[in-house]
């Protein structure tokens, strides 16, 4: 197996996948892209024997270096708020003429022929998706469901003031951040997801109702779900001291779950991982085991 790479490496997504491989594979087949190669979040890993490439999205040229001798690159998405089609164009291109054999691009779910757009997000990994599939590389596309970890963000402090979203009755078919790693490190380290893509849906869909159902059941106390207007929302999210750009685009998540948009339960994830995923209930349970420990 040739060298892997992975981006985003200190983040949610790519610490865990980062930490799953180095269980499959020897630590010096693997190398991670940081603008930093001293940084103090990946010594630990540097020590085990991973590389450290240096590089830098919006430098071209440092990308052609990083990739030089790599095989795979696992192009773990920009964030929001930042130019991720230049990003994700750059880091495509260079690998390109660096002589990567297949980049792994992680998307986000999306129903087919759907006109939702989840602001910052739904149409710079669509011009990602395409970007790849016309570059000539062998790619991997896993469309990844709304995490379960941040769910919470949808709603603030539930056990305080109850689930309170814009009215919908649409599922979301969320996933764990660990699930969605070992799905990134199946498509590592095995053949034949060459030019394919995945809905890594988890294997339950919840409505904000259905949630507030579980929470109640597992604290033990009342969560109650209220609709409110998206109005209401808004003005509640920036009471509470997020600003406004952050409320529209948490909104724009929840209209995706009150649409239904990612209430696809497609088999994929289980399929990759060879286990079923953490399920919304079983998610909620294991974080209060934690608070109660």
């Amino acid at each position: 197996m040739g060298k892997i790479l992975i981006t985003g490496a200190t983040g949610n997504l790519g610490s865990r996948t980062l930490n799953l491989l180095l269980k499959k594979v020897p630590a010096n087949q693997v190398a991670v892209l940081v603008r930093d190669p001293q940084s103090e979040k990946i010594e630990r890993f540097v020590k085990e024997g991973v590389e450290a490439h240096q590089g830098d999205y919006f430098d071209y040229n440092s990308l052609l270096r990083a990739f030089n001798g790599v095989d795979k690159v696992m192009l773990i998405s920009a964030q929001a708020f930042t130019d991720r089609n230049t990003q994700h164009f750059n880091v495509i291109a260079a690998a390109k003429q660096a002589g990567v054999k297949q980049v792994i691009f992680t998307s986000i779910i999306r129903r087919e022929n759907s006109n939702l757009i989840v602001p910052e997000v739904s149409m710079s990994d669509l011009f990602a998706e395409q970007t790849l599939k016309a570059s000539g590389l062998a790619y991997t596309i896993l469309r990844n469901p709304p995490y379960l970890e941040v769910m919470h963000m949808y709603f603030g402090d539930a056990l305080k003031a109850g689930v309170r979203v814009p009215e919908g009755s649409g599922k979301v078919a969320a996933a764990s951040l660990d699930d969605l790693a070992a799905a990134n490190v199946a498509v590592l380290t095995q053949h034949g997801h060459e030019n394919k893509s995945y809905t890594l849906s988890g294997s339950e869909g919840s409505s904000f109702a259905d949630i507030a159902e579980a929470l109640s059941e597992i604290s033990e106390i009342n969560v109650p779900y209220e609709a409110v207007s998206e109005k209401e929302y808004i003005d509640s999210m920036v009471a509470n001291g997020l600003p406004v750009f952050m409320t529209d685009f948490l909104l724009g998540w929840v209209r995706g779950v009150n649409t239904g948009e990612f209430s696809e339960t497609s088999g994929d994830l289980e399929r990759l991982i060879g286990r079923k995923p953490m399920t919304y209930k079983e998610f909620f349970k294991y974080q209060f085991s934690k608070v109660e420990d």
